[in-house]
């Protein structure tokens, strides 16, 4: 089967070591999902996420052309379904501007800006 890069594959997992899992993608072809790309936030032992003999879907990474090694990624899923959520957005949400973003000073030198900096720091000291 041809491969590509960031295609969803179904396989099956087929050993787990401390650096990783092979999932068997077709009868000749297996991919290695390094520990990193298990899920988001650390992972200490890996038999506790997986088994042998487990179905899951994966993304591919990468595939290296000269040995023919393809890197996958469960992370990536979790990442993907994430797009399809809604975002809900918060109408109330008071924006707060640190600077006078409603003021056009342009650009004008500082020193014929100064003089209206100084009257509008004054007013506001009372």
């Amino acid at each position: 089967m041809d491969y590509r890069i960031g295609q969803l594959v179904t396989g099956t997992v087929t050993g787990i070591q401390p650096y990783g899992g092979f999932v068997k993608l077709d009868e000749e072809t297996q991919g290695l999902v390094h520990i990193s790309e298990f899920k988001s936030g650390i992972v200490k032992d890996l038999h506790g996420e997986l088994k042998v003999g487990d179905k899951v879907q994966v993304i591919i990474l990468d595939i290296d052309q000269y040995s023919g090694k393809i890197s996958l990624s469960l992370r990536q899923v979790g990442i993907m379904s994430l797009k399809d959520t809604p975002i809900i957005k918060n109408t109330n949400i008071k924006k707060h501007f640190w600077t006078n973003y409603h003021l056009d000073y342009g650009f004008e030198p500082i020193a014929l800006a100064l003089p209206g900096w100084v009257e509008e720091a004054k007013k506001r000291i009372g």
